[in-house]
């Protein structure tokens, strides 16, 4: 974003104390008091401006409620660009200072101690035959080829050019740029302060209470789960994944000598039934799950759902695991309601996951734990006796991205075109016979019924050039299946779409 003027002005006019007394129903008013502009200091425009509104509001010059003065307004008084200004209540929405509504404008949000982060920190490949089998293994060595993403439909990351390399580019060198000597030693092993502090005002956003010191930065979902198994599993211990499920968990943790157990997956979550039944049978440790866009399916769990799996877990003394990987895919709308057991909880028996490899970029490695803050302590020790600290780099880069408000237009574009392209892949494939079902309103995949033995599909497809993820390999039991999971993103080559209509028209 630029920061330059059109014209020069000596001071930028603050937001009056006079609107705030009726700031619920009129634009804030523009008043003197805020500090000068200077384009010769080493502060941006953006964050002037940024300072100046954080002043007024933590003096309550600014209220609850407040409306601010629209951009353009904004921008014509103070003699700035309209970029800049958006720039600027960006940063703010990020910061947990202004609301953003669809049509009205910008609010000064509502600020309690779950909502606000502590302090402000300034910015600173070779193929593998599947031979007579497939298995886990074999499809994780085939994602990590350097296949191009159209030919990976199975795949499960979204296709470089949907996601934003120029905003991770820009913010890696805005990182370097800080200083450079921090970059050149271990970071802490709980992880970067200041994400860990932006991360408690996005959950606050999803309503669950997580101080910094209740946060653990991983390398990843993948080493979140890793963390947590490591602590709480011992050989021979059961542990409960939904079926389908994430297939990646299931030779992790037999590797830890644990017994995996599937829970079948229904439309609206767990089969409650089941779930019971086989919690008194088996006593369970810990159980991993997705409420939100779960994987392979994109399906969420109900309210009623996610009680009742909490209060199983209270009964037969079990932890939730909640894996929320997908969670920025999801619009969290009053239309598409989803439930996290972490916001029923409050992180009491509930160990929540993050990350951004799915919506921001994978090769920055960069997710979070969060849980009580006694809990965090002994997984931040177990993540340093294991790999010392997390990398840093990748954390204030992530930090910056979400500080600065650019992640929540990325994930509104990454939402947008998701559904467009769900609509146009869910028609071509009902097209070819294969059987859909009732298609998630959002998230990346389709858990799609081929009619056919989806292993013999893969290799078939493989020999084409192609990567299918065959619905075998998302059970514990790894049984045939005639169900593949598709992400509607990685369908552009109308190669895959020959290789369909062949094996699938027949």
């Amino acid at each position: 974003m630029t920061n330059t003027v059109k014209r020069s002005r000596p001071a930028l006019q603050a937001v009056g104390a006079s609107a705030a007394a009726n700031a619920t129903s009129n634009d804030a008013a523009l008043a003197p008091g805020w500090p000068l502009l200077s384009r010769e200091s080493g502060d941006s425009l953006v964050e002037q401006i940024v300072r100046g509104i954080r002043s007024r509001i933590d003096d309550k010059l600014l209220r609850t409620g407040a409306r601010m003065p629209s951009i353009r307004q904004f921008a014509d008084t103070h003699a700035v660009s309209r970029f800049t200004v958006v720039e600027a209540y960006d940063r703010l929405v990020a910061q947990g200072f202004l609301e953003s509504r669809r049509g009205s404008g910008f609010y000064v949000r509502e600020r309690s101690p779950m909502g606000v982060a502590a302090s402000y920190v300034s910015d600173a490949p070779l193929q593998e035959e599947p031979g007579d089998a497939l298995d886990v293994v074999w499809l994780v060595r085939n994602m990590f080829r350097q296949m191009p993403p159209n030919k990976m439909p199975g795949g499960g990351l979204l296709p470089p050019d949907w996601l934003d390399g120029e905003l991770i580019a820009n913010a890696l060198r805005a990182v370097s740029r800080d200083n450079p000597s921090l970059l050149l030693g271990y970071g802490t092993p709980q992880g970067f302060l200041p994400l860990r502090q932006q991360l408690q005002l996005k959950l606050a956003e999803l309503e669950i209470a997580a101080a910094p010191e209740q946060i653990v930065l991983t390398t990843g979902v993948t080493q979140g789960l890793d963390t947590v198994a490591r602590h709480f599993l011992r050989p021979g211990d059961v542990i409960f994944v939904d079926d389908p499920a994430w297939f990646l968990m299931f030779g992790s943790f037999a590797a830890l000598g644990a017994k995996v157990v599937g829970i079948p997956r229904l439309a609206d979550g767990p089969d409650i039934a089941r779930l019971s039944e086989l919690a008194a049978l088996h006593k369970p440790k810990l159980y991993v799950i997705n409420s939100v866009l779960h994987n392979p399916t994109s399906t969420s769990m109900s309210a009623a759902k996610a009680f009742q799996v909490l209060r199983i877990a209270e009964e037969h003394d079990f932890i939730i695991v909640e894996d929320d990987i997908y969670c920025d895919m999801h619009p969290g709308s009053a239309v598409q309601p989803a439930t996290r057991i972490a916001a029923l909880d409050q992180l009491h028996r509930v160990i929540y996951l993050g990350g951004f490899s799915k919506t921001l970029s994978a090769n920055l490695r960069v997710g979070f734990i969060a849980t009580s803050a006694d809990l965090a302590r002994h997984l931040a020790d177990r993540k340093m006796l294991s790999t010392l600290t997390t990398g840093e780099i990748g954390e204030r880069v992530a930090y910056k991205v979400l500080s600065e408000g650019h992640y929540r237009k990325h994930t509104e574009r990454l939402r947008t075109r998701l559904n467009s392209t769900r609509d146009k892949i869910v028609r071509q494939l009902e097209k070819l016979g294969a059987d859909v079902g009732d298609p998630p309103p959002c998230g990346m995949f389709l858990w799609v019924d081929a009619r056919c033995d989806t292993n013999v599909l893969t290799e078939k497809a493989m020999e084409e050039g192609f990567l299918l993820a065959p619905g075998s390999l998302f059970s514990p039991s790894q049984l045939p299946s005639t169900r593949m999971r598709i992400n509607v993103a990685s369908m552009a080559d109308p190669g895959i779409w020959r290789f369909l209509e062949k094996e699938l028209g027949r």
